[in-house]
């Protein structure tokens, strides 16, 4: 293992279906990474201001708001600058694409994504998942 045991990725899934965020905090819950949860947008808000990120995982619309996940975007591109952002929505178009992109995303996902998908993104910034453990490189 190159990296310091010591360091651990820290990953936020912000997610308000509860049955997603569930298996995406199982996907990342693993040996070499802390894992923190979101369902809504002031709780989000609150993680990423209390902690920087490695990896980012957030829906677009959260509890119903069409700009939730842009707004978690604006905010991790401040605080956690270098953290890879994962936006995801089951409402895809260019304006979202768009703005998500402008914001830092480098992934729009539609749903539903391969769990695969996700855990290769997160490998190319040495976050590991359930597919790729610690001590499985």
């Amino acid at each position: 293992m190159s990296e310091s045991p010591a360091y651990k990725k820290s990953v936020l899934i912000v997610e308000d279906e509860q049955s997603i965020r569930d298996v995406l905090v199982e996907l990342f819950d693993v040996e070499g990474n802390v894992v923190s949860s979101a369902e809504l947008l002031p709780e989000a808000l609150e993680r990423l201001r209390t902690q920087r990120f490695d990896f980012v995982v957030t829906d677009l619309r959260l509890g119903g708001k069409r700009d939730g996940g842009l707004q978690v975007l604006a905010l991790a591109g401040m605080l956690s600058p270098d953290a890879m952002v994962l936006v995801l929505t089951a409402f895809p178009d260019d304006s979202n694409r768009q703005a998500s992109s402008r914001l830092g995303a480098l992934h729009f996902l539609e749903k539903p994504v391969d769990l695969a998908t996700i855990a290769q993104h997160a490998a190319t910034v040495d976050v590991r998942s359930a597919f790729a453990p610690a001590g499985r490189a």
